[in-house]
């Protein structure tokens, strides 16, 4: 099974790309973060990113859906995000890499779960805030940067997607991954 990875700033365009492939028939592995935080904001945590419990909690339920999605009999996999991205979070945050992050870090590398080519959506250059994207255009370009070096630093080569229609992005992915 081959596994690519999906990323870039939040409200780059990720989701609608994973939603055009899926119809399509790929199989796609959902996005931890946005989840995590919406399952906080109905728990009246309205900002759970604070919180010393978020990357964890992140990078668990990535792990579950790793390994569910491993069962999978499908050729090609997109992973909506992945534990590198939850590490360049950690740094936007000012958070510490705690253990069980640099554990999955860690796992991820040594086994060579995802393909070393990573999808780089680029942003759109806007931004639509909502309750899970509480961020300014000028803080998405940090996270920008600061996903791309994470992403370099663990040794993965961006395949840059800028900014074009849904389906032209689209087929830059099924391009490069047949």
């Amino acid at each position: 099974m081959r596994r690519f990875i999906i990323t870039g700033a939040p409200g780059a365009g990720k989701t609608a790309i994973l939603r055009q492939l899926e119809l399509e028939g790929f199989s796609v592995v959902e996005e931890a973060a946005t989840d995590v935080i919406a399952a906080a904001q109905a728990q009246g945590t309205m900002e759970p990113w604070i919180h010393p419990s978020f990357l964890d909690s992140i990078a668990s339920l990535q792990r579950d859906r790793l390994v569910r999605a491993a069962h999978q009999p499908d050729e090609i996999q997109f992973h909506d995000r992945s534990v590198v991205c939850t590490a360049a979070l950690a740094v936007y945050l000012g958070h510490p890499c705690t253990p069980l992050l640099a554990r999955e870090l860690e796992r991820v590398r040594t086994e060579g779960i995802f393909e070393p080519r990573v999808f780089f959506i680029r942003n759109l250059g806007f931004i639509t805030p909502t309750e899970a994207r509480r961020i300014s255009f000028e803080e998405t370009l940090r996270f920008e940067r600061i996903h791309e070096e994470t992403y370099r630093d663990f040794g993965f080569e961006m395949i840059s997607v800028e900014a074009a229609s849904v389906a032209e992005r689209v087929s830059i992915l099924k391009a490069a991954v047949r």
